[in-house]
């Protein structure tokens, strides 16, 4: 708050207000539609795949993401009305509640993402190989080693959030892990031809070729669209943190609440990508859907 009402000070940028209408409604959305998902996959017994798995868990964070908008919306909205204090140890606790949700769901979607790269990444070049590698057990054990962590992490940086040593491992960790699997992306495309021609002798290679070059094609769009959504609000953390007195800085931060919307929009794409991009949820959606009606 006091960094906002002294960047109104130095910048001529005014601030950029999103209706907490809008909020409700995205958050909603998104929360339903990642649940829609969560829901076909527990009833299709086909479904009950790693690569599921590891597409519930970041169905889950987005679910997060948007829980955790949505609290803090209404969080503010108490403290207008006057139900809440914005000081009190038990706003402060709440707080960092909170916080801790945010970047559970942060870090959980980066480690979603980069089990289901590894998971494409094995497909593509151990196919022949991949049901010994990647059994169901295995699949279960790495999801409870990355929500073991992820939860650990965010409890300990809500907590020490105001500490400069907690604050830059968790923004440089965003990069780096974007980074760690765009190298692993360049290397499945660049690497696939070469693959293919290896395997070409079997009867059923064409068609898992593409199968599986589809699901890398995917995971690239899940990528661009996390990209898009969360990058923003990362950066403005960093600007909070370092310069947030600099004019240049307070201007990029009048439109927090953009970018608040932008990562409750990320929760609403992503379910649309797994329907159009997946028959089997695809047909289990239309199922649930029949069923309802």
């Amino acid at each position: 708050k006091n960094i906002s009402e002294f960047s109104l000070n130095i910048t001529d940028c005014s601030q950029v207000v999103v209706p907490e209408e809008v909020f409700f409604t995205v958050a909603a959305v998104g929360i339903l539609e990642n649940l829609l998902v969560l829901i076909a996959v527990v009833r299709n017994k086909n479904l009950h795949l790693p690569m599921y798995f590891f597409i519930c868990s970041l169905a889950v964070s987005d679910m997060l993401g948007s829980l955790y908008k949505t609290l803090e919306n209404i969080f503010i909205i108490l403290c207008k009305m006057g139900y809440l204090t914005r000081r009190g140890d038990f706003e402060k606790k709440l707080d960092d509640a909170m916080d801790s949700m945010f970047i559970l769901s942060l870090l959980g979607s980066i480690f979603s993402l980069l089990a289901i790269a590894a998971d494409r990444y094995i497909t593509i070049f151990y196919a022949l190989r991949y049901h010994n590698i990647m059994t169901l057990r295995r699949a279960l054990a790495i999801l409870a080693i990355i929500w073991t962590f992820c939860a650990g992490s965010s409890i300990a940086i809500a907590l020490f959030s105001h500490e400069a040593a907690t604050v830059i491992p968790f923004t440089i960790l965003f990069p780096l892990m974007m980074f760690f699997i765009l190298c692993l992306y360049v290397h499945m495309f660049l690497l696939a031809r070469s693959h293919a021609k290896k395997i070409a002798s079997l009867p059923t290679s064409t068609v898992h070729q593409r199968t599986n070059m589809k699901g890398a094609i995917t995971l690239t769009i899940f990528l661009g669209v996390f990209l898009c959504c969360w990058a923003p609000f990362v950066l403005h953390i960093l600007l909070a943190r370092f310069c947030p007195h600099n004019p240049y800085c307070a201007c990029y931060m009048s439109i927090f609440h953009v970018n608040g919307t932008l990562i409750m929009c990320n929760a609403i794409i992503d379910p649309m990508i797994f329907a159009f991009r997946s028959p089997e949820l695809r047909s289990t959606f239309k199922k649930m859907l029949c069923c309802a009606r």
